[in-house]
């Protein structure tokens, strides 16, 4: 049978530039955006954002002013910092004040140190830099790297330049355009001193050194840019649901999106006026490296809010983390991926009976070192994808939070055990919880995977 389709599509855009003002006006967090936009001759872009921008941020010269001549004189130690302003890190400048500016940013962070301390073998762990880096430790260059915003940045610190007392850590950080900042997992963000971790997340002094611009017009500079060109105009046809692929873009505000998809949903509702149609969506694929030990994770947390977006009546899900490609964001395989939203479709829009979903957690009980945990949607019964039965992808934590790998064994046709014999007081399951949980092998009997989930409600990532 033909079927008509209306494919409105731009790559690598977040979700609220597909959300009405209407809608994105009700959500506090992007009041200063809409504010911003309200300001923003489109017609002069350039000229209008450099202007909003200085007024904001204040002037700046062509050159870091933090600099003077090759000299980092705001890397030194004696410098009055109390007029700098102050950032939570790890973070994006962007979601801190300094949405738009590209440049040269300082932070400073002042660490106290007893004497034993201070004389111990350490090294700084810096999360991740996006972009560049030159990094300072009372005054003394400790390491510096260019251009590579996914490397971790690990650097030793020679004998003798710690002391007891006060130590200032300067980072004079370079954004050459999108994203900048020290960002990253809090976990990553410390001084190890022998045996001793200082975390240094928290708030940072920082000030603008050299502001550039990067007057670009783009569907992701401001919200509802892209509900304005390309869906208000597709609003008056008659359409029978949506199917969504999208969600790499908001990945570093995760959190955010458990309330930011669900508002998109119900947006083009309520100005369809077509009452609850069929919104059907794929959940991210995995990509990236694979962790050889758990750790928490920004696409796994936009999956878990994507999950929770089912709440919302009419809603289908393909789940694809069996799918993707750890170095390509575009994963080649799209059969699979249309015939799993095709299931969706049977169910959601055509009601029929058939098995749509894989399994999906239901709840858990604690036995013991063992953790049983029961789930719904798996047809004639749970099955794990491995010749010799061997459960992989979950992992379990007692109540230090600290999460690692479980084995495990089905139970039942609806229920499975796992445990660690690092934990004998298990109380959080986590399955599939990473960017590229590729080893992830649990299905039910039409072969569809389960999704990714946690039992845990502690604190993530992105929130």
């Amino acid at each position: 049978m033909p079927v008509g389709l209306i494919n409105t599509s731009w790559g690598g855009t977040v979700a609220e530039t597909w959300t009405s003002d209407q809608m994105i006006a009700q959500n506090p967090d992007f009041t200063n955006q809409l504010e911003q936009l309200k300001k923003v001759d489109l017609d002069n872009y350039a000229k209008s954002v450099e202007k909003e921008i200085r007024d904001r941020v204040g002037e700046s010269s062509a050159v870091d002013l933090g600099m003077k001549g090759d000299q980092p004189a705001w890397a030194a130690p004696e410098l009055n910092d109390s007029s700098w302003k102050t950032m939570e890190l790890p973070g994006y400048i962007e979601s801190n004040g300094l949405q738009g500016v590209d440049g040269i940013i300082w932070f400073r962070r002042e660490i106290n140190l007893t004497a034993a301390e201070a004389n111990q073998n350490s090294t700084l762990h810096l999360a991740k830099v996006n972009d560049s880096d030159n990094t300072f430790l009372n005054g003394t260059r400790i390491g510096e790297t260019k251009l590579q915003a996914e490397k971790l940045r690990v650097y030793p610190i020679k004998e003798g330049i710690l002391k007891p007392g006060k130590n200032i850590l300067t980072v004079q950080m370079e954004d050459v355009g999108g994203m900048g900042g020290i960002y990253g997992n809090p976990a990553t963000l410390y001084l190890q001193c022998g045996d001793k971790t200082i975390t240094l997340a928290g708030g940072w002094k920082y000030k603008v050194g050299l502001l550039k611009f990067n007057a670009v017009l783009t569907p992701n500079s401001y919200p509802t840019l892209l509900y304005n060109g390309m869906i208000q105009p597709l609003v008056p046809f008659g359409i029978r649901g949506v199917i969504w692929y999208q969600g790499e873009g908001n990945a570093e505000r995760a959190k955010q999106y458990q309330r930011l998809f669900p508002d998109l949903i119900k947006d083009w509702r309520n100005h369809w006026n077509q009452g609850d149609f069929p919104f059907l969506f794929v959940q991210l694929a995995n990509f990236m490296k694979t962790d050889s030990l758990p750790h928490e994770s920004s696409w796994a947390e936009l999956r878990e809010a994507q999950s929770m977006t089912l709440a919302l009546p009419n809603t289908g899900m393909a789940v694809t983390t069996d799918v993707g490609e750890a170095l390509d964001i575009h994963p080649k395989d799209k059969q699979t991926v249309g015939s799993r939203l095709a299931l969706s479709a049977f169910k959601v829009a055509y009601k029929q009976d058939l098995i749509y979903s894989g399994p999906v957690y239901k709840d858990m009980k604690v036995k013991g070192s063992k953790i049983v945990l029961s789930f719904d949607q798996v047809g004639g019964g749970l099955k794990i994808r491995n010749k010799y039965g061997y459960i992989q992808g979950f992992a379990v934590a007692g109540d230090n939070h600290k999460f690692y790998w479980a084995t495990g064994k089905l139970t039942g046709p609806n229920t499975l055990e796992v445990e660690s014999p690092e934990v004998q007081n298990p109380v959080a399951v986590r399955y599939a919880w990473g960017n590229n949980p590729d080893d992830a092998n649990l299905y039910n009997s039409a072969d569809l995977p389960a999704t990714s989930f946690r039992t845990d409600k502690w604190k993530g990532i992105t929130e």
